[in-house]
């Protein structure tokens, strides 16, 4: 899908069965488009972005979690970062959850920024889920390098930081948390009937 919509080169981080993943990736079809680093010691999203600054450059870049299946118009996303309001640094994938309390809840203003961010909480206020699917400006490694640490996870570290600057893409095609084997399971039954 991201290579149909002209995203690239594409950067994987590997660590669980690097070996296994490597040899899946060499015989997709877009394998051509994929670069891979291995992280003996994860460093957290945020600091795989750092230590990987050079790869990116300056242009804007999206970041995916793998740990998600989602279907969605990528270049409706694009466009959608693009028209992003004054002062937005970067753009978050929504979507509506059936399970609020196991997912980052997301209260949006008006204008579609985000204003406030529930990670996991009892009594989350609503089920607008943040799909951990984002496309950054270049000037959010500024902000990483100043941490000056290696390891900066994404979610509690970086989106607090950058509230009330993150516009919103809603994702209302397909998506689903993939990363415990309940939902990896529903994810391809699901799957296969959309």
């Amino acid at each position: 899908m991201l290579d149909h919509a002209g995203v690239g080169p594409i950067l994987i981080n590997l660590h669980y069965f690097a070996d296994a993943v490597r040899a899946y990736l060499d015989t997709c079809h877009f394998s051509k488009s994929i670069n891979t680093v291995y992280e003996e010691r994860l460093l957290g999203t945020a600091g795989t972005l750092l230590k990987n600054r050079d790869f990116f450059g300056q242009e804007p870049l999206m970041l995916v979690h793998a740990d998600n299946l989602s279907r969605f118009d990528v270049e409706a996303f694009i466009h959608r970062h693009i028209s992003r309001p004054r002062g937005c640094e970067m753009t978050m994938m929504t979507f509506n959850t059936p399970d609020p309390k196991s997912c980052g809840i997301v209260v949006l203003d008006d204008r579609g920024v985000a204003c406030s961010f529930y990670e996991k909480v009892p009594d989350p206020p609503g089920n607008l889920a943040n799909g951990a699917v984002y496309i950054l400006e270049p000037s959010v490694f500024e902000f990483l390098e100043r941490l000056g640490k290696e390891v900066i996870d994404f979610s509690t570290e970086v989106l607090p930081h950058y509230m009330g600057r993150i516009f919103t893409f809603h994702n209302d095609v397909y998506h689903r948390d993939i990363g415990t084997m309940e939902s990896y399971e529903a994810a391809n039954r699901e799957y296969a009937h959309g």
